[in-house]
């Protein structure tokens, strides 16, 4: 596929899967186990109808928000991802200033291959969360989220389904490992490589982090907190009770444990235990504009991309991640017009049906 025919993001994938090298292709679309999960995040959507509303004038279209009470223009931002560098230099201040541009959210990885500070004063005018993955030296975990603060990120995004690596079949068949020239920057500059076999052992994850983790956190840190890869009602009310602001509905894009649903299934319980309490967002499967409003229609206050950044990026670095959020955002524009909606206040839960009540008929 040739650049100038790309309208999608489907195209995107596809143009950069075609120029990826064995190790870039393993890593980025490489899933858990058997790749239920990896699959069941997209055909979900899939399974999910829509029920436009008519003779509504459309004519504008707001697509603004607010994020922890903070402004951005889109219901759509990026996720956290580690070894960016894979796929354009300096792939993690890219996929930062396209979403500066939109003036959407993106959240910085503990695995980026620049440092927090960096991607922070590429983009200073960005809105920024940052992605904690506690670690066994609570030390130096403390250290990284003073480093945070004073950075000026405006959350923390902490991942809670990760205390063991998942068995990631590709990986370990062709043994993949980042160049020497790319390293996890945020936990120093002469770090030893970790994404290798060795990281199948688990080096700087954490199997004994618990809610009394979430709890320290909370007394050496004054940012929000937000928990990403829940995907229970029962551990949403926990969150609750521990005063959490925000969940990321994820399932580390089906890269840990192989079988468990879908996000876009998963979000309605969690949306419900959850009522007013905190702010529910959700990753995983978004590849269409009509994908993000089916989201939003069943609770997402907004949705964050991870692989087509990866594929933006591979088609031209920060003009390609540029493309997709571009892309992504009139995708969701003209769906809003074509389903009744003139601002997000407008979709609603009753606008999506699963396909087996059509098929009852």
């Amino acid at each position: 596929m040739s650049g100038n025919s790309i309208v999608c993001i489907k195209d995107l994938e596809q143009y950069a899967l075609d120029r990826m090298g064995r190790n870039e292709r393993g890593y980025s679309s490489n899933g858990a186990g058997e790749c239920q999960t990896l699959l069941e995040n997209e055909a979900a959507f899939k399974r999910l109808r829509l029920r436009p509303r008519f003779l509504r004038d459309v004519s504008a279209r707001d697509l603004s928000t607010t994020l922890l009470g903070r402004a951005v223009d889109m219901p759509i931002g990026v996720s956290p991802m580690g070894a960016l560098g894979l796929f354009a230099p300096n792939g993690d201040l890219c996929a930062a200033r396209a979403a500066a541009r939109f003036k959407t959210c993106m959240i910085s990885s503990t695995s980026s291959n620049s440092t927090l500070e960096d991607v922070m004063t590429s983009s200073p005018e960005g809105l920024k969360w940052f992605q904690l993955q506690i670690r066994p030296d609570r030390e130096l975990t403390k250290t990284m989220v003073q480093r945070v603060e004073r950075a000026g990120y405006r959350a923390l995004v902490v991942t809670v389904d990760a205390s063991y690596v998942g068995r990631r079949y590709q990986e370990l068949r062709y043994r993949f490992k980042l160049p020497p020239h790319l390293k996890p920057l945020n936990l120093g500059q002469n770090v030893v490589q970790v994404r290798s076999l060795d990281h199948v052992k688990n080096r700087g994850h954490d199997p004994a982090l618990s809610w009394k983790d979430v709890a320290w956190l909370r007394s050496i840190c004054s940012l929000p907190i937000i928990l990403k890869g829940i995907l229970t009602a029962e551990d949403t009310r926990l969150a609750v009770q521990h005063g959490v602001d925000g969940i990321l509905v994820s399932n580390h894009g089906g890269r840990q444990l192989d079988g468990v649903p879908a996000t876009i299934e998963a979000l309605p319980e969690i949306v419900q235990a959850a009522g007013d309490k905190l702010e529910v967002y959700m990753d995983g499967g978004v590849r269409t504009g009509t994908d993000v409003l089916k989201a939003l229609a069943l609770g997402a206050r907004a949705v964050f991309v991870g692989r087509p950044v990866i594929w933006g990026l591979c088609y031209d670095g920060e003009e390609g991640a540029t493309k997709v959020l571009s892309i992504l955002k009139e995708e969701l524009s003209l769906a809003m017009a074509l389903s009744g909606c003139t601002r997000l206040a407008d979709i609603v839960p009753s606008m999506v049906v699963r396909t087996s009540q059509y098929s009852r008929m």
